[in-house]
């Protein structure tokens, strides 16, 4: 039988490290070859750069974690780069998956995809049921269209396209830009700055919005099972529970107490909180993998803050 070949995009990403640590401590994957790539690989908005990839390593499989991707602030700045950039990263990995006749492709959706006026908890037959929040409109409909496609390729070629939608992922590697990057990272950097120039950490909004946070490595193991088992098209939510969601001003006292920051936390209320809640069933997923155990959220966070304090120089920033 011949070697599986799974070419994963945005590989040396958050996700992608995760599933490097995944796989390689993983029996299954030493029968697999496994391909990383990074943005030096090849530009994936630029189609004949996508179609070389794939020509240099004929993948048999393919997960899509790709993407032009930014916290609340730079999205709400840059819609449309946003919505061209992901879709046309999109429409070229899709694209080139059915051209060379890829078994199986997974996209990485986000929950910020679903409805802005909704109820709660969202779960995936939700998706399309009104627009997303403003704030994050052109990536969110980039990433919505994602599932449409997965539908139309099916339904056309018979293919297997699925996605599957995180909820909010930290960890190791992860993008700590204070302006662009989300909000553990963004918030690990500031206490790590507070702490060592002796002043107090700002939070920037509220801190009254409530988010479930999946560590980077429990969605690298779940993101490698659906590549392997889950045979639906419709896309699954991978999520911690909806009793484990968290506060952001409950994640800065941990992220506080994991840096050992003894300085004061001040909110800054001048900015915005952007969507207060969006509570994601695990509902699906607890159906295939009941015992799944998750890795609560303050070891996850003291992983975080202590990979970023030892690899501070080199971490993405």
């Amino acid at each position: 039988m011949a070697e599986s070949v799974i070419l994963v995009t945005g590989g040396t990403g958050l996700v992608g490290k995760a599933i490097q640590k995944v796989i390689s401590e993983d029996e299954l994957a030493k029968n697999e070859k496994w391909v990383f790539l990074s943005s030096k690989d090849g530009d994936l908005v630029d189609r004949k750069a996508t179609e070389a990839v794939f020509e240099k390593y004929k993948p048999t499989h393919v997960i899509h974690l790709a993407a032009r991707v930014g916290g609340l602030f730079h999205n709400m700045a840059k819609k449309v780069e946003f919505y061209r950039e992901n879709t046309l990263m999109n429409d070229n990995i899709m694209e080139c998956c059915r051209i060379h006749g890829v078994k199986k492709l997974v996209s990485c959706l986000s929950t910020c995809i679903f409805p802005d006026k909704t109820t709660y908890p969202i779960d995936e037959t939700m998706l399309h049921n009104g627009p997303p929040h403003n704030s994050n409109l052109g990536y969110s409909m980039a990433k919505r269209m994602v599932d449409t496609m997965n539908h139309c390729y099916h339904e056309q070629y018979g293919v297997q396209f699925t996605s599957l939608i995180p909820t909010n992922v930290y960890g190791p590697h992860d993008n700590f830009n204070i302006d662009d990057g989300h909000v553990i990272p963004g918030l690990i950097h500031k206490c790590y700055l507070a702490k060592q120039q002796n002043k107090d950490m700002v939070l920037w909004g509220s801190g009254t919005p409530m988010r479930q946070f999946i560590f980077s490595e429990d969605l690298a193991r779940l993101t490698v099972w659906v590549l392997r088992e889950y045979k639906e098209i419709e896309p699954i939510i991978l999520s911690v529970g909806e009793e484990d969601e968290v506060s952001i001003a409950d994640v800065a006292k941990m992220i506080k107490e994991a840096m050992e920051f003894k300085g004061n936390l001040i909110h800054d209320t001048t900015k915005a909180d952007g969507q207060f809640k969006k509570t994601a069933s695990n509902t699906k997923l607890r159906s295939y993998k009941p015992d799944y155990k998750f890795k609560p959220i303050a070891e996850g966070i003291k992983e975080a803050v202590d990979w970023f304090v030892a690899n501070y120089d080199s971490a993405r920033k």
